[in-house]
């Protein structure tokens, strides 16, 4: 199993920062980049071998390559989006296909938790896709929602539904078992040829439509923000310093 980073989006609510840098790398606590949070993190939790899904200011990125390998123990790969710009993030994580089959613990570059999301999902491993899920945070209408059956499979996972009806935020962390890599390739290249604007949840939701399971891995009150605006960078520069 692998570490999946996708980092390559703008991040132009970030501006200036995001205007010379993508938003995995700007700095939540000192020097300390999201992006440093999710190598720290991914290899604490014994995952050394990281594919890095780069597009927006790439080189920033791949200047810090060596840095990183050196800091964190990891061996990195990059995959390069040339539509990142113009694309959405379903077309990001089908371009990693070829590294995922391998099974991947996947976190979004621009999401700041502590590693006991990654050790919460890799206890839980089991289903051939398991979604890190804060059922706690109060929801509106921007998040990631979710829903899951009697049964605990996925049913469920967009924005556009009302708060009240799903059953927690999806958090942007997840593991897909090596079991399920082509069948969810598969999926992704369905959901982007239908419309390059969707999400990779979107593909998750194709997946689960045609039978592949998709279960939830609650992580109760862990502290935790996806970084899109200023106000989101203040929340990850106050939980990033207490770990």
């Amino acid at each position: 199993m692998i570490g999946l980073v996708l980092a390559a989006g703008a991040g132009r609510r970030l501006r200036p920062y995001t205007d010379t840098l993508p938003k995995a790398l700007v700095p939540v606590d000192g020097e300390t980049t999201i992006m440093d949070i999710s190598l720290r993190n991914l290899a604490a939790a014994g995952l050394t071998d990281v594919t890095i899904v780069v597009g927006y200011c790439a080189s920033a990125v791949e200047e810090r390559v060596d840095a990183f390998q050196k800091k964190y123990g990891v061996k990195i790969s990059l995959v390069h989006n040339d539509k990142a710009e113009e694309w959405n993030n379903a077309y990001s994580l089908w371009l990693a296909r070829d590294h995922f089959a391998k099974g991947a613990l996947m976190v979004n570059g621009d999401t700041v938790h502590p590693v006991a999301v990654e050790e919460i999902l890799l206890a839980k491993r089991g289903p051939s896709i398991l979604l890190a899920i804060d059922n706690v945070k109060k929801l509106a209408d921007e998040e990631m929602k979710t829903v899951f059956n009697e049964d605990g499979q996925l049913t469920k996972i967009t924005k556009l539904m009302e708060p009240a009806e799903a059953f927690g935020e999806y958090i942007g962390a997840n593991i897909i078992e090596a079991t399920a890599a082509a069948a969810l390739a598969d999926a992704l290249k369905t959901t982007w040829e239908r419309n390059p604007d969707l999400y990779y949840e979107d593909g998750f939701q194709e997946f689960a439509n045609r039978g592949g399971e998709v279960r939830a891995a609650t992580i109760g009150e862990l502290p935790w923000v996806e970084v899109d605006n200023h106000e989101d960078l203040a929340k990850a520069r106050d939980i990033a310093c207490r770990y």
